[in-house]
């Protein structure tokens, strides 16, 4: 049934007017922007309808339960990841802290890989612990997982390669495990970016990633995905809708348009993160590149089993200079910004402090470790600019 008599009242026409009318000829390269938070329906039947199918099916309702430009973006990410169907959320820890709400209840025990994105561990302090849910760190390799495991857990969370110093993990070996004991393996594919790594096609049942990095590309959005398979997407899907947990249609739009040159902008990213890597392995005041690309670093075997290339970023430790020295080096950078975050077009470096975000493993006796995300500069510049910035270390 179509509404189409013409109102004549002004006012009317004012709210009634210029409502999405097709168009003649051909069609868009890129899907429209649809902002909209009411969604109208021809007859109350259709309402009804609707609202009985929305809890397992995806469609346009209401605002909080997405849009046509959000269902695009799921889709792009759908198919990278491998999976059954992908919900956005609005910054990636907030697709983090939804996967345990979903999937974990308190009394239940869950296990976390000790290489994770900082602000997990600050999740797990603050809420799921106080809430009741045991959490066990386990070693960022995996190595010791099977001896957290136990009839309680209900997930198990690893992040591959593991943030700033990108150990790896037998991740198939993982799902086993997990599987086994009748758990769900969660990985953080922020790293991989669906490009890189495809934890579903290696045992995961969730993957997660932070779309405002490489996905995004640009440094000027926030937006968080979570791609399931089959068997595991219902709890997800009703906890985010019992949340009203939605993003913009604008956001979507650009992580969507950023979705369109990944592939090429990680070739680019790799490229010259490859060319630094190198440049720093031969300099004197560094100790060890840290790469899961390079020969030298402990992952590399699972990196060229599991991986399809790597992406922009490294981390590289001095072998003598002090914590502040390594600041000093930082701050000395003109075509590094200094900050956190990474995936966009530029280049950054930021000093982090590896010995605070570990509980399984002693860092403290390493030098000062110095995180690179190597941007579409011209590589030459980067070096050039990195070896003024060494020749200006004091006790480097």
């Amino acid at each position: 049934m179509s509404r189409t008599r013409q109102p004549s009242r002004l006012a009317t026409r004012l709210v009634k007017g210029g409502a999405t009318a097709p168009a003649a000829g051909g069609r868009a390269v890129n899907p429209a922007l649809v902002r909209a938070s009411t969604v109208l329906f021809d007859t109350m039947d259709d309402l009804n309808d609707a609202r009985r199918r929305r809890g397992t099916e995806r469609l346009f309702t209401y605002g909080a339960r997405g849009n046509p430009t959000g269902f695009a973006l799921e889709d792009v990410v759908t198919g990278l990841e491998g999976g059954y169907r992908t919900r956005l959320f609005p910054t990636g820890l907030a697709a983090i802290s939804m996967v345990f709400l979903a999937y974990a209840r308190p009394g239940d025990h869950v296990m976390v890989a000790d290489c994770v994105y900082q602000p997990l561990r600050h999740f797990v302090d603050t809420f799921l612990r106080p809430w009741g849910v045991e959490v066990s760190y386990f070693r960022a390799d995996g190595s010791d997982a099977a001896r957290h495991i136990t009839a309680r857990t209900k997930l198990v969370y690893a992040e591959c390669p593991g943030s700033l110093v990108y150990e790896m993990c037998d991740l198939p070996a993982l799902a086993e495990l997990a599987h086994r004991h009748g758990a769900l393996l969660v990985a953080d594919n922020t790293w991989g970016s669906g490009v890189l790594y495809r934890p579903l096609m290696l045992g995961a049942d969730v993957s997660v990633m932070a779309a405002t990095k490489y996905l995004s590309g640009h440094s000027d959005v926030m937006m968080g995905t979570v791609t399931t398979t089959r068997d595991a997407w219902q709890p997800l899907a009703t906890m985010a809708d019992a949340q009203g947990v939605a993003v913009s249609p604008d956001d979507a739009w650009l992580v969507l348009r950023g979705t369109r040159t990944l592939a090429a902008r990680l070739e680019l990213h790799e490229r010259h993160a490859l060319e630094i890597a190198h440049w720093l392995a031969a300099q004197p005041a560094v100790a060890r590149v840290l790469c899961p690309a390079l020969p030298s670093h402990p992952g590399h075997a699972l990196w060229r089993r599991d991986c399809h290339g790597t992406n922009g970023l490294l981390s590289f430790e001095f072998a003598h200079a002090s914590p502040a020295a390594a600041a000093q080096f930082v701050d000395a950078l003109e075509l590094f910004g200094i900050g956190a975050s990474w995936g966009g077009f530029e280049s950054l470096a930021l000093v982090v402090g590896v010995a605070g975000t570990r509980t399984c493993e002693d860092w403290g006796a390493a030098g000062p470790i110095v995180r690179l995300h190597i941007g579409l500069e011209d590589p030459r510049d980067l070096v050039d600019d990195l070896g003024r910035a060494f020749e200006g270390v004091s006790g480097g």
